[in-house]
């Protein structure tokens, strides 16, 4: 399954620069892609800081493999294979923990501790506020809950943006298997959330 052309995909041609020892189209790659691939294994994995290693591991798989890169599909294709390979063996790990954040802010050191907060004037009202971050840490919960694959699956197509075909050739599986995961999380994801909507 390869999409028809990907040498005009741009991020395609960086990645053979990458691959010829090109320093810059990595730097070019990571800078344009780091932020996406954070936020899907934060979705995945529940944890930010997690997250941000998966990342990092995700670019220097990426940056290892460059020698034997080979354009046979969109380059974020390639890339989200590697990230949601990254976030499954992180789910898989038995000692994998779906931290929690709390409600409410927890300051970092006590001199944040001591700052006195004045009211932001734009701010939302704290019964609103309150209810954002409770729907937050629902659809997170939720997520959580989902299989690997349905999980994966929902953050790459409603997320992130990926086509079905694109999501299929990261996930390594048919479109409409893809169609058929994401039909059943987002079933699941109105069910569990029925109470906010």
């Amino acid at each position: 399954m390869t999409l028809d052309d990907p040498a005009s995909d741009p991020d395609v041609q960086r990645m053979l620069r990458v691959r010829s020892g090109n320093v810059e189209a990595f730097r070019e790659l990571f800078d344009k892609h780091s932020r996406s691939i954070v936020n899907f294994a934060y979705h995945f994995v529940g944890s930010r800081q997690r997250a941000e290693e998966i990342a990092q591991d995700v670019f220097l798989q990426l940056y290892r493999a460059a020698g034997r890169y080979e354009p046979t599909a969109k380059f974020t294709t390639w890339l989200y294979r590697i990230a949601t390979n990254a976030c499954l063996n992180e789910v898989r790990r038995p000692e994998h923990r779906h931290p929690r954040r709390p409600l409410e802010h927890q300051p970092d050191d006590e001199r944040k501790r001591s700052e006195i907060a004045f009211p932001d004037p734009s701010a939302v009202p704290g019964d609103s506020a309150l209810a954002g971050r409770q729907l937050e840490a629902k659809i997170h919960e939720v997520l959580e809950a989902l299989p690997p694959n349905q999980r994966a699956a929902l953050l790459m197509s409603r997320v992130d943006g990926l086509s079905y075909l694109e999501v299929a050739e990261a996930l390594d599986t048919t479109e409409s298997a893809v169609k058929s995961l994401v039909f059943r999380a987002t079933a699941t994801m109105r069910k569990e959330l029925a109470e906010f909507l």
